[in-house]
């Protein structure tokens, strides 16, 4: 079954959704890499720039408070250009704004591209999942956004490795100028031969605002979600760094040893879904909190042969929370409001996981005290799964 739009079905093969789908990954593949590249590049940046700790941290607070402001300003952009539209500007616009990044020789500069990479990656995501869920029948949904959601697992593992591979013949500057160049080059294949997205967007009302504002689970779940963002990106940002400067690690083998680490994802995240489906959302984000809480902390605590095993366990524990989050995220509203629930919560639990948490560790860092920085974030993740008991969800 295939559809446009908000329209009839017609009856496809699943195989026939495979080409554009797989465009559409590679832009949200890029869109992703975008934003995570600079984590194993921020050793090299920090020596080249002269930045102390918290200043390269903050780069990911920029990032962050832009992604927040295209995530929230998506469905307005949208609504006006369209899906397809909206997703080629995205991805040229993500390119650009690397390639400015890749040029800049000063800090400010550098932040002012960095708030518009944020901006434009922010647009993608919503526009990308109206666009495939419009194109691909209903009964194939699971099997699509599996494909798709490969992008940003696969990017956590291509990330280091990539960054490491590219500065053997090219400064950092480089390598950001090829992945920018990489994204205006996709947006571009999309915009002459993708599929799908060519109906406009819907923005959010004051009335479905105001339904959500009120819920007090609606705020603990956008905690919750910041404490499994900051437990799996947000460490994730700052990990290269920590290991090189803290750890004593060198940084190809510190960028080598994140990139594996990420591998068991999917699987993991996998597992983590029927166990939510088996004892439900709240045991399950309350045991993943716990866990991978206590496994943040043992990343500051352990030293020598021990902080190997532990760097592979804590993202494989981080991860998990996503499944049952967004199960319990379905729940705390009705169904008319869902879709505004989840383009609310995620900007404003990336703003605080993924911007706030990898600055405060690099603030951390910057008074020789990263290992208390990991160590407090692990702490503050274990004290998330108070907050679960106070969750209420619809009907």
């Amino acid at each position: 079954m295939e559809s446009s739009g908000y329209g009839k079905e017609v009856t496809v093969p699943f195989r026939s959704y495979v080409p554009p789908l797989l465009l559409l990954t590679a832009i949200f593949f890029l869109n992703f890499l975008a934003r995570i590249v600079m984590a194993p590049l921020l050793p090299a940046i920090e020596g080249d720039l002269n930045l102390g700790h918290g200043e390269a941290g903050s780069l990911f607070l920029v990032i962050s408070l832009g992604y927040f402001a295209g995530l929230l300003g998506s469905g307005f952009v949208s609504s006006h250009l369209n899906h397809r539209r909206t997703i080629i500007l995205s991805s040229i616009a993500v390119g650009v704004a690397l390639l400015a990044v890749s040029f800049s020789h000063t800090l400010w500069g550098i932040r002012l591209g960095l708030t518009v990479l944020g901006l434009a990656a922010g647009l993608y995501l919503p526009s990308g999942i109206a666009t495939l869920t419009a194109m691909v029948s209903s009964k194939h949904w699971g099997k699509a956004i599996a494909i798709h959601e490969l992008a940003p697992n696969l990017s956590f593992v291509a990330a280091p490795l990539l960054a490491e591979g590219l500065m053997i013949w090219f400064p950092w500057r480089g390598v950001m100028a090829l992945v920018g160049g990489a994204a205006v080059i996709v947006g571009v294949i999309f915009m002459r031969f993708g599929r799908g997205g060519a109906f406009p967007g819907e923005a959010p009302s004051p009335k479905t605002l105001r339904v959500l504002l009120v819920q007090p689970s609606f705020w603990v779940m956008i905690v919750l979600f910041s404490l499994g963002i900051g437990a799996s990106l947000g460490v994730y940002t700052m990990l290269p760094l920590y290991l090189v400067v803290d750890r004593g690690f060198e940084r190809s083998w510190a960028n080598t040893l994140v990139a594996f680490s990420r591998i068991a994802g999917p699987g993991a995240a996998f597992v983590a879904g029927w166990v939510s489906d088996k004892l439900g959302p709240r045991r399950t984000m309350i045991g993943i909190l716990l866990s991978a809480g206590m496994a943040t902390m043992l990343l500051g605590m352990v030293n020598g042969g021990w902080i190997v095993p532990v760097l592979f366990l804590q993202p494989m524990l981080a991860v998990c929370f996503f499944p049952a989050g967004f199960a319990a995220l379905s729940m705390i509203g009705p169904p008319q409001v869902r879709n505004v629930t989840v383009s609310l919560t995620v900007p404003a639990a990336f703003l605080l996981g993924g911007g706030a948490i990898p600055a405060g560790i690099g603030i951390m860092g910057e008074e020789g005290l990263f290992s208390l920085g990991i160590i407090l974030v692990g702490a503050l993740i274990m004290g998330g799964a108070v907050l679960v008991r106070y969750l209420k969800f619809h009907g």
